[in-house]
């Protein structure tokens, strides 16, 4: 048994760890797990241990009613309706029905919870196709299939090559060597290349069979269910003896089995409380900018309508007593009641009548618009990837307009923006550079590798004078260059179909490797102390006798090795910047190379410096033996091998440099210039190392060599600068640190306009949650210092948040901010800091399960539908197929449903008021009665048909612009982040030409018939004539207003005028008819008024008139705004087509700055499982048959070379 997994050496530790984790699971004792319980809520209890059922939909069928309606009550509208209609239920007030009322009210919740059903079946359905996946669950001494959702903690499950991982498993044992397994995390951390998790020393040899299996009774304790990915603190107590468990004994969910056949492991946490599930975030129910905007706005006009109402209210209690009881005609049911009384009824009654100033069709059309855009965004080829036949998908129906109005952007790297795919591009041999894709202008012709058998086809290289050389090994220094790359790694390989296949810890390795092998350097095998590849036909195997493995520090990693002809020799191969200092003095072709880097820096090639050196036998005999000892030291062991490493690899031969393509997805770049045209900052935030995100960052173009890169240590500097100053964090802003530090010595970074910064997860962990954990170990001081003194909490929680405050301010000053090692819970956090800080729209974008809390925490998430899974997309409010789509949704999509929605709107609040306030006008004539001024035919349909269809096409299909020009000139998009088409002066000025025009429409008709007659004689001054022309000039008028908003006609939109004018005259005319009349006078009062008014020239000049007065200003006012006014939504000006043809500039930026970087994995390589010769026997593993047990034969053991 290891020492270090015993008892013994650790006893301290363990009741350190007993004490603090409280977790504790009994293999094989489901039913232990399923009886304890844990106080949830004051008295009520829940299990301590979550089934493995997941939910991430919203609503079940008992919970679907009460939480829909909550939800749509929560707008403020429904509210109103709500009360309108119980208002109608009183006969005292009432002035129509109760139904007129309850059944749009119960239409618009019906299609909003239509709609939101259909949003949340796609989530019941994913849930279903996780929960029913299969998995083998151990059953007395056999497995037997199961669905995830039943795994209970404690129990045994088997999973096989390719499958996900359930739960969180702790490892028993494999079918690999030494019971290893491999595992694929790219559903967790968006990495592709494989990682490895190995078993217990304990458990591999004692727990490997059927009745091994069954027999297991250890007990783990272990941490409380968290978020973090990357460490597990726990023990297994087990027939006597304790062994520390740590995160490589864990198989976390999201995980897939790779190259192990089998493997056997205990649940830990299931469900809601494995590690990827605690990371996913709670689902918030996300509300546009615009519909809480449009919240306060109906607020606002309930409050007109309030005041409105009293007014009206009041004069119609001064009218009851100064004039009604002098008309012993009006007789009414209320007039044995006093004024006041009467006053208080007419308010109410007033407030049934003008519900209209809020019409429940506004609600209605709003979600129409919502879905039609979403089908817009579904339907829109240009966003459609035929490789994988993936459209775009608006998965949520309501957030259209709010893509529109993004400012910032968060992004995942891997599989966003990159495909995670390494290609060999160039390389430098001997000073000269070969692969070069253009020849004298024109495309250079593809080097054929058909010559190799080993060749797997895939590699795309375009220098045929290198495969010239190495085929007739004139220089031998090509020879060297790749029989390097072939034996200098850590990668395992095995045969699959006659075809060789790579592992690797990195995918960048693996890209050399394969490389080499196309060029007829042919890795094929490996044993303990050997390694065999084939030299361009011809197999040779060489000892390896120390591989001087990757790290982080490092940057590079060596191998000793000893051919046929006991020559041995050095290969090493790292950053450039490291390998330099190690190299000979008199090393040719230095500056060659180095020039050679600077050029694969300008195509932003991940470069790498390859060298070796001949190793005497007598020097390397006395360095291997304090090697060995070194290995074996108990103390200080890895500072004894670093400087062994550091004493042999010096005086290094150069042979040449590699630059890789890390792969970006197609049209990254253009995409990120593009939409940082249109003021949008883009935030990365990545797991991978500092190295890597900023080389990436480069490629794609977030950084330029302009750019003056700051990391977090420079926002301390910063703070501190204005700590000296004495300057309070308090009302922090932009323009307040840079005047406090201007005066401040050496204005480092705020002097810098164009700058990006680099901040760690580290950093964040530092500084944001510094005060949380200063809580937590100084918890009863705290209690003691807040009983003395209660301020205490609170001022340090606003010292927290000023500070907070600042580093936001600070960091948004920088054109493009980089955070690099972060965790999905600090990737969330970086998002939730601008929200809280910066009143802006943000978007989150990822493919992975570990941006899932991201996407739920930003405005709006966008999933990338990529090789890493689905969690993003099934938790994203958009998906898309690559991140080059973005630019199309947000520029073009989001743009238009942006401006068709405040047209809307605005439009919309308009014709309400002018239709609304006449009534108001009219009360000054009518006694404050609350008799209508409008037929009651003509306020049924007025919002149905009469003005519905030309506003609905408004919103749907209204462009300023072409898609074209939209992507073209970019600054359009800035609209939408100022709000600058709709806010509250937006609505004052609706209100206002609303009221303007129904004072028009409503007085130009009274004066013009008071006291007249027409030409046939008849009375024009009734209130029928009044009625009809009145209701006539809104009619035409509101429809003349949408007109001049339409910026792109269309078929549609002049039918729909048509269609609006011809149903008013129609339904007009019918209404009114004398034989609806004499079938039901009460209901159709107006008999013949429409026809009698239409033969008469003054009603049409009236009308005529009342429009001209209308419209003229109207029409002024936007002339004199499209010449004089801002460009927000005109067209397009000389300096944008300046800008539109300037964007190619930056594409030619010339760099100086080389950016190795070599591992990709965040781990280290697979040198100590070579080396040790763990990763290189195979033992016999539990059969499955029933009732068979199977017990592993020693002299069975065999070598397994893994071709």
């Amino acid at each position: 048994m290891n020492c270090s997994e015993s008892s013994d050496s650790n006893s301290t530790e363990t009741h350190q760890l007993t004490d603090d984790h409280t977790w504790e699971v009994k293999a094989n004792n489901s039913d232990y797990h399923t009886q304890i319980k844990e106080r949830a809520f004051h008295c009520f209890k829940k299990r301590k241990y979550a089934d493995n059922k997941i939910k991430t939909s919203k609503y079940n069928i008992i919970t679907f009613l009460p939480r829909n309606l909550f939800e749509q009550f929560q707008r403020v509208a429904n509210l109103y309706f709500l009360l309108i209609c119980i208002l109608q239920t009183i006969p005292a007030i009432s002035t129509l029905p109760w139904y007129t009322t309850m059944i749009p009210l119960t239409f618009v919740l019906a299609v909003t919870a239509v709609k939101d059903i259909y949003d949340d079946i796609a989530r019941h359905k994913s849930d279903r196709e996780i929960n029913n996946r299969p998995c083998d669950v151990l059953v007395g001494k056999s497995f037997k299939s199961a669905k995830w959702k039943e795994l209970q903690v404690g129990d045994v499950v088997c999973l096989k090559k390719d499958e996900f991982v359930p739960a969180d498993l702790f490892l028993l044992s494999s079918s690999e060597p030494n019971s290893l397994c491999y595992v694929e995390t790219a559903e967790i951390d968006g990495e592709t290349n494989l990682k490895y998790r190995q078993a217990l020393s304990a458990t591999h040899t004692k727990v490997n069979t059927l009745d091994q299996l069954a027999k297991f009774d250890g007990r783990i304790m272990c941490e409380r269910p968290n978020s973090d990915l990357h460490s597990f603190t726990g023990t297994l107590y087990w027939q006597n003896q304790e062994y520390s468990l740590d995160n490589e004994k864990i198989l976390l969910r999201g995980c897939r089995i790779r190259n192990t056949e089998k493997c056997y492991a205990v649940v830990i946490f299931a469900g809601v409380d494995t590690k990827i599930m605690r990371n996913s975030g709670r689902y918030t129910l996300k509300k546009t900018r615009i519909e809480r905007l449009m919240n306060r706005v109906v607020l606002l006009v309930l409050l007109i309508l309030g005041s409105v109402s009293f007014l009206l209210a009041v004069g119609s209690a001064v009218w009851e007593k100064d004039v009604g009881k002098k008309a012993p005609y009006l007789v009414t049911s209320l007039e044995n009641f006093s004024p006041g009384y009467r006053g208080f009824l007419s308010f109410w009654g007033h407030i049934i009548i003008m519900n209209s100033i809020l019409p429940m069709s506004l609600y209605v059309t709003f979600e129409l618009l919502h879905v039609a855009q979403s089908f817009f965004i579904n339907w829109d080829m240009n966003m459609y990837y035929e490789e994988r036949d993936t459209p775009a998908n608006a998965r949520t129906t309501t957030l259209n307009e709010e893509l529109g109005q993004i400012k910032y952007i968060f992004s995942d790297k891997t599989g966003t923006l990159t495909q995670n795919v390494m290609a060999f591009k160039k390389c430098c041999i001997g000073g000269q550079i070969y692969g070069n894709q253009y020849d004298d202008g024109k495309i250079a012709k593809m080097v054929d590798l058909s010559w190799n058998t080993f060749a797997d086809g895939r590699l795309k290289f375009y220098d045929w004078s290198l495969l010239e050389l190495i085929r007739s090994g004139d220089n031998p220094g090509v020879h060297e260059f790749f029989k390097l790359l072939a034996l200098c790694h850590t990668v395992m390989v095995e045969e699959k179909q006659g075809q060789l296949t790579y592992q690797a810890a990195s995918p960048d390795e693996e890209a050399l490797v394969t490389a080499a092998r196309n060029f007829g350097f042919a890795f094929l095998s490996r044993t303990q102390d050997t390694i065999t590849i084939s030299e361009l036909g011809v197999q040779r195997t060489y000892t390896v006798l120390a591989i001087l493995d990757f790290s982080s520090s490092r940057k590079r990693m060596s191998v000793l090795l000893k051919d046929s002809e006991g020559k041995i020799k050095l290969y090493s191969k790292g950053a450039d910047a490291v390998i330099y200092e190690r190299l000979h003095p008199d090393c040719p072709h230095k500056e060659s190379t180095q020039m050679a880097l600077d050029y694969f820096a300008t195509e932003t090639l991940r470069t790498l410096c390859l060298a070796s050196k001949d190793v005497e036998e007598n020097y390397f005999s006395n360095w291997s033996q304090r090697y060995q000892k070194a290995t074996v030291a108990l103390q200080n062991r890895g500072r004894l091998l670093e400087v062994l490493y550091e004493e042999i690899e010096t005086d290094l031969v150069l042979i040449g440099a590699t630059a890789i393509e890390d792969k970006l997805q197609v049209r990254v770049p253009e995409t990120i210039q593009n939409l940082k045209a249109a003021d949008i900052k883009i935030w990365v935030l990545t797991g991978d190392k500092k190295e890597t995100a900023v080389n990436i960052g480069y490629s794609c173009k977030l950084l330029s060599d302009q750019m003056e890169l700051f990391e977090g240590n420079d926002i301390n500097v910063t703070l501190e600068k204005l700590q000296r100053n004495n300057y309070q964090y308090k009302d922090v802003n932009a323009a307040g640190i840079s005047e406090a530090i201007r005066s401040s010595e050496e204005p480092d970074f705020l002097s810098c306009n164009n700058k990006a910064l680099i901040i760690t997860g580290s950093f964040l962990d530092k500084y944001v949650k510094r005060s949380k954990r200063y809580k937590s170990k100084n918890q009863s001081w705290w209690k003691l210092r807040t009983v003395i003194n209660p301020e205490v909490r609170e001022a340090a929680r606003c010292e927290m948040e000023e500070r907070e405050r600042a580093f936001v301010e600070l960091a948004c000053q920088c054109q493009a901010v980089i955070c690099c090692r972060v965790t999905p819970k600090q990737k969330a956090l970086v998002v939730q800091l601008v929200k809280k800080y910066k009143s802006a729209i943000t978007l989150a974008i990822g493919d992975g399960a570990n941006d899932v809390n991201m996407l739920k925490t930003a405005h709006i998430g966008v999933g990338i539908s990529g090789q890493e899974g689905m969690q993003a997309v099934l938790s994203s409010d958009y998906s898309l197929a690559q991140f080059c789509y973005l630019e199309r949704l947000l520029l073009v999509h989001g743009r238009w449903a942006y401006l068709r929605i405040c047209k809307f709107l605005r439009y919309f609040l308009y014709k309400t008021f002018a239709f609304s306030f006449v009534q108001v006008w009219f009360g000054f004539y009518n006694g404050f009665s609350g008799q209508t001024v409008f037929e009651q035919w003509c306020i049924t349909f007025y919002k149905v048909f009469y003005s519905w269809l030309p506003v609905l096409t408004l919103g749907v299909l209204d462009k300023d612009m072409s898609d074209t020009l939209s992507i073209k000139y970019p600054k359009r998009y800035k609209i939408g982040q100022r709000n600058e088409l709709f806010n509250y002066k937006i609505f004052s000025i609706a209100l206002l030409h609303g009221l303007l025009s129904s004072i028009v429409l409503f007085f130009i008709p009274y004066g013009a018939f008071l006291e007249n007659v027409g030409q046939n004689g008849i009375t024009l001054s009734d209130y029928q004539f009044l009625s009809m022309a009145v209701g006539t000039a809104v009619v035409l008028t509101v429809n003349i207003e949408v007109m001049l908003e339409i910026s792109s006609w269309t078929v549609l939109s002049v039918l729909s005028v048509i269609i609006s004018v011809g149903l008013y005259f129609c339904i007009t005319l019918l209404t009114q008819s004398p034989l609806l009349t004499r079938l039901k006078p009460d209901v159709f009062q107006f008999n013949g008024a429409a026809l009698n008014s239409f033969k008469q020239p003054l009603f049409w000049l009236t009308i005529l008139l009342a429009i001209a007065i209308n419209i003229i200003p109207s029409v002024t006012i936007r002339l004199l705004l499209r010449i004089f006014g801002s460009k927000a939504a005109g067209s397009a000006t000389y300096e944008d087509d300046q800008m539109a043809d300037d964007k190619t500039i930056h594409f030619t930026r010339q760099s100086t700055r080389r950016r190795s970087s070599y591992a990709f994995s965040q781990n280290k390589g697979y040198a100590d499982l070579i080396t040790s010769g763990t990763s290189l026997q195979k033992k016999i593993v539990a059969s499955e048959a029933s009732g068979v047990q199977t017990v592993p034969n020693r002299e069975e053991v065999v070598s397994d070379e893994r071709l």
